[in-house]
């Protein structure tokens, strides 16, 4: 769940947009988190979004599939999408679940 400590912002940054969540990522945070996600994506359609989880403390599989998820719509608009900045608990994650394969990660906080 997103806990006190948690937020998820949105900044355009030209033709990308950037989502930044922090906190901890469970079952219950995760349902908010992706609700909130979609309907900027929806109405926006962003041709490159960006999830920056560098402030992620904690992430369970509930994560993942908000993660692939968002991969998928975006896809299906035709835009693309990569992860950015993962804090080591995301990056860990992610390996485990093979991840890293399908989706696109980014360090160094590139934005473009």
């Amino acid at each position: 769940m997103m806990n006190g400590d948690g937020y998820v912002t949105y900044e355009e940054r030209g033709d990308a947009m950037v989502v930044r969540i922090g906190g901890e990522i469970d079952h219950h945070g995760a349902v908010a988190v992706r609700s909130g996600i979609d309907r900027v994506l929806a109405t926006r359609r962003p041709p490159r979004v960006y999830l920056e989880l560098s402030g992620v403390s904690f992430m369970d599989s509930s994560g993942l599939g908000l993660i692939m998820g968002r991969y998928a719509l975006v896809k299906r608009y035709g835009g693309a999408m990569a992860v950015l900045d993962p804090s080591p608990a995301v990056i860990r994650i992610i390996r485990l679940a093979g991840m890293d394969k399908m989706v696109p990660i980014r360090t160094g906080k590139k934005k473009g």
